[in-house]
């Protein structure tokens, strides 16, 4: 069993106190008059390392390795129970709190699931502190030069909680890894881990809450800063590339604008974004903030945003915000290979869980109830991802890959390429495919290129075929690392498909029809099952490729579009339509 109790001193504090009233995640009343004095305060403090870094650096994404998750036991204690429950089987549990022994206790009994089997990779800290919500006000994990030196970065925490605002300095030197802080003019930064996802390769998503609270109409800034200085800091501090910071209007029922509260990256190429009812609440303005993202940014390997759809909840009665409480499957966490989830009600958990456990093959995805008596976290504006902040894995072995498309290529080899590093450098790395999920799976070397690029390629299989796989990873120092992370168990998925047949996503348009076919110039296209949306069509070659874009933007009511492709050779080719909530494909021939 692994226990220790770490003591810390708060640096500074406006007001201490045994006990610890429940904080709401928005500003609780009675706190609005605290802000002045807290916000002066911070510029007084010496937190960290206060000198912005001197080489490059690279900040963490939450699919990635960790060592630590950390939490603050306050508040909610059957939900903080379930997330130490599951976390500990997947590394060190972090509990910062009051009283261990109490905390022990609460462990052991029979609430909430019953006691846990034991305390093995749990470790407690007692440390001055506000809130639970520890996403917030928690330090973000950063590497130099991606994969060197772990180490920490903080932010000034935009609630008046001065206990909460250096508890990361304590966390730090207990873990022993050396903090960077945004906290002192003229690199001072208000911002919010809520309000903060990184795909861990230089792209960032935030609400405009950012530059709002760091702008002149900021509450907690020391100084005021444009949007050019916001990013230029979060370039140097946090190595998120210019053009790359990606910012979203504030949705208008959310009374705290975090992103996490509606959106997720699951990788680097997938949106997991949250969906109301058409026209129902935040949803036109999320829509609007969704199309704008797939219209003007590119993922980090410059294709476009795969969106994964998941219904938000509606309350007990029916209602949406601002009428309820805001209920959301995209507030979950990333614990190595588990997924703790935040559940509501068995009618719509069933769908939420299904499209996670679909989208991560291979993780345990877990659901714990947030919204259930003493447990009722959501009507505090927060759930799992809230109260949860991980620390990465001392020495990261990064493996960054773009997923295989569906291809319509019967004839040639399926190329696999992986940027792939560890500070130790790389010893080998591996493909290993096969036709089942359950394998067996092939093993196939990669090949060393430059710039960090190992290359492999699957060989080319018949239509119909499904194609399963995953890269692994030896780095000189022994460590070996997968990905995905849960591989073999997940992995990424390809399909082979046939020209011949078409292709229909059920929540996508629907290509009814397409005339005259052959062509030797004019296509007519009629398209069913839109909704008030953009329409992108396209051709693609046989091995998926696009050759010819044909329109991007809104239709006609009556869905039909006359295209002219007299330009074109001669050949088979596939008739692609896209929205944002699927496709639908068939062939067509041009003389």
């Amino acid at each position: 069993m692994t226990r220790s109790i770490a003591f810390a001193a708060c640096a500074f504090s406006l007001f201490a106190s045994a006990q610890h009233p429940t904080l709401p995640h928005t500003l609780a009343p009675w706190e609005l008059e605290r802000i002045p004095a807290y916000r002066d305060s911070r510029a007084g403090l010496q937190r960290g390392i206060q000198e912005p870094p001197a080489f490059p650096v690279r900040t963490m994404a939450e699919w990635e390795e960790i060592q630590t998750l950390v939490i603050c036991w306050t508040d909610y204690p059957g939900v903080l129970k379930q997330i130490v429950r599951y976390a500990k089987d997947e590394c060190e549990v972090l509990i910062v709190c009051d009283d261990p022994a109490a905390v022990t206790a609460t462990l052991e009994d029979g609430s909430n699931g019953g006691p846990l089997p034991d305390l093995a990779n749990i470790t407690f800290m007692q440390a001055p502190f506000n809130s639970i919500w520890m996403r917030d006000y928690g330090a973000e994990t950063i590497y130099r030069n991606e994969v060197d030196t772990l180490m920490l970065l903080d932010w000034i925490y935009n609630r008046p909680r001065p206990d909460d605002d250096v508890l990361p300095d304590a966390i730090a030197a207990h873990k022993g890894i050396p903090i960077y802080s945004t906290t002192q003019a003229p690199n001072d930064l208000v911002h919010t881990g809520g309000n903060f996802m990184c795909d861990g390769a230089g792209t960032a998503f935030s609400s405009n809450l950012v530059l709002d609270e760091n702008g002149p109409d900021g509450q907690f800034n020391q100084t005021v800063k444009t949007e050019a200085q916001v990013e230029a800091i979060m370039t140097q501090w946090m190595g998120i590339a210019p053009g790359r910071y990606i910012k979203m209007e504030t949705l208008p029922f959310d009374g705290i604008h975090h992103i996490d509260m509606h959106m997720k990256l699951l990788d680097e190429q997938t949106l997991l974004v949250g969906e109301f009812p058409e026209g129902e609440s935040d949803g036109p303005q999320l829509e609007l903030n969704v199309q704008a993202v797939l219209n003007t940014h590119a993922n980090t390997f410059g294709s476009p945003y795969q969106l994964l759809r998941i219904p938000m909840p509606p309350s007990a009665g029916g209602a949406y915000p601002p009428n309820a409480s805001y209920r959301t499957y995209a507030n979950n966490v990333f614990v190595n290979r588990t997924v703790l989830v935040p559940t509501y009600r068995t009618e719509y958990d069933t769908t939420g869980l299904r499209i996670l456990r679909e989208a991560l093959p291979g993780y345990r995805v877990v659901g714990i109830d947030c919204d259930d008596g003493q447990n009722n976290i959501i009507q505090a504006s927060g759930a799992i991802h809230c109260i949860t902040k991980a620390i990465g894995a001392k020495e990261p072995l990064l493996i960054r890959h773009e997923h295989l498309p569906d291809t319509y290529d019967t004839e040639d080899p399926y190329a696999v390429s992986a940027y792939i590093r560890h500070v130790s450098g790389i010893a080998s790395a591996h493909l290993f495919w096969a036709v089942s999920p359950d394998g067996p799976f092939t093993d196939q070397p990669m090949a060393a290129q430059a710039d960090d690029i190992w290359t492999s390629a699957i060989p080319a299989h018949p239509a119909g075929t499904t194609l399963y796989y995953y890269i692994q990873a030896t780095a000189n120092s022994g460590k070996v690392q997968v990905r995905p992370l849960v591989a073999p168990e997940g992995w990424w998925r390809f399909r082979v498909l046939d020209m011949h047949t078409a292709v229909t996503d059920p929540q996508g348009p629907v290509i009814a029809e397409v005339f005259p076919n052959p062509t030797s110039s004019l296509l007519v296209v009629a398209l069913d099952h839109l909704r008030t949306e953009r329409v992108r069509l396209s051709l693609v070659d046989a091995t998926g490729r696009e050759v010819h874009l044909l329109h991007d933007g809104a239709v006609n009511a009556d869905g039909r579009l006359f295209l002219d492709i007299a330009s074109l050779p001669p050949g088979a080719y596939g008739l692609l339509a896209e929205t944002a909530h699927g496709r639908s494909m068939q062939r067509i021939v041009k003389h």
